[in-house]
């Protein structure tokens, strides 16, 4: 394991090389991606001379041991230290997605269960927010469609953070987000008192960072303008401001409506476009690799139901690790963290599981 450190013991000079000229700053896109490997590859450094301090601690309360029996008190206390030295650097050796430290975009839509799925999808944007404050991130809605009642038949968000660090990046947690979200309560509109179930979907794109990284051609798309609408489809405008843009080799069409200004909205749409073409870029290339290498909770299959969240028992449960917690109110306020990490931990460990196979 030690052994395959040199090569980013040497990378980590280059990259402080490559930080250190003034040039690499005048292109802020490329400053970014080399901020964040620096940042990634800088905790492996140092988890690795913690590796090396121990076993010379090791070594030396062993020798010294020979002489004074003082020092063979010391020698189980150093051996555990290394013992987690050791398991801190091999998860960090986990190949990690490249996309980690990028920004999101994501959607969120209402599904089965009509009035109470939008109004269920305005809860998870709550939920999200909330979640996003907490993390020092920054939100920004892109984009969204109203239902009568005050919920949402769908809404784009984009979230972002100033962290350098990849694993604190908002793709490293909020990537398990996408699928189908169940949700079994007693909806405003029930008289009867029964519990409903219903449903809203999540799609999460990692953000591009600078349009030159996904090169769109003018002929490849096709722009639509129409008067935007609101809450049961009345015109909220009187201008043509709505956009709507088709990518003509993928099919993908995104529509923005939500600022004034057409300009403004061909340029959100234009962010959402570059997201999506990215990711569907990124699931092809997940579907050549092998079962190893992909994400074991991260399915490129939209229609897979990820959790459920049920009111009544004021519990929420991910189908996909077996987390489960009687805390639904307080993780709706966006205490989300545990829930994330129960999906970070358990790809991780089937990631470990499969690099000790290969080992």
């Amino acid at each position: 394991m030690l052994d395959s450190v040199q090569p980013l013991l040497a990378e980590h000079l280059q990259l402080q090389a490559q930080l250190s000229d003034s040039a690499i700053h005048t292109n802020p896109a490329l400053a970014k991606k080399l901020n964040r490997r620096y940042a990634e590859v800088s905790s492996i450094v140092a988890a690795y001379h913690m590796v090396l301090q121990y076993n010379e601690d090791l070594a030396a309360a062993k020798e010294l041991a020979k002489e004074d029996e003082m020092f063979a008190e010391e020698i189980p206390s150093i051996e555990e230290k290394l013992q987690t030295a050791n398991e801190k650097l091999r998860r960090l050796l986990i190949p990690r997605d490249p996309d980690d430290g990028r920004d999101v975009i994501m959607e969120i839509k209402a599904g089965e269960g009509g009035a109470e799925s939008a109004l269920f999808a305005a809860d998870l944007l709550r939920m999200y927010i909330q979640y996003a404050n907490s993390k020092g991130w920054k939100t920004e809605i892109l984009d969204k469609n109203e239902s009568d009642l005050g919920g949402y038949k769908d809404v784009q968000i984009a979230i972002k953070s100033n962290a350098t660090d990849p694993s604190q990046g908002v793709w490293a947690h909020l990537k398990y987000e996408g699928g189908v979200h169940r949700v079994q309560r007693v909806p405003v509109t029930e008289t009867q008192g029964r519990i409903h179930t219903s449903a809203a979907g999540v799609l999460v794109f990692p953000e591009v960072d600078a349009p030159e990284e996904v090169e769109i051609s003018q002929n490849d798309i096709r722009v639509d303008v129409f008067r935007s609408s609101g809450p049961g489809g009345q015109s909220v405008n009187t201008t043509d401001s709505a956009v709507r843009i088709t990518h003509l080799p993928t099919g993908i069409v995104v529509s923005m409506q939500n600022e004034k200004s057409q300009l403004q909205n061909r340029e959100a749409a234009m962010r959402v476009l570059r997201a999506r073409i990215l990711a569907a870029e990124q699931e092809a290339l997940e579907a050549e690799q092998s079962a190893a290498r992909k994400s074991q909770v991260r399915s490129v299959d939209r229609s897979e139901r990820i959790r459920t969240y049920n009111f009544p028992e004021n519990r929420i449960a991910d189908h996909r690790t077996g987390y489960k917690s009687y805390n639904l109110d307080q993780v709706m306020d966006g205490a989300l963290e545990p829930v994330v990490q129960s999906a970070i931990q358990t790809d991780e460990e089937a990631r470990l599981a499969a690099l000790s196979n290969k080992e």
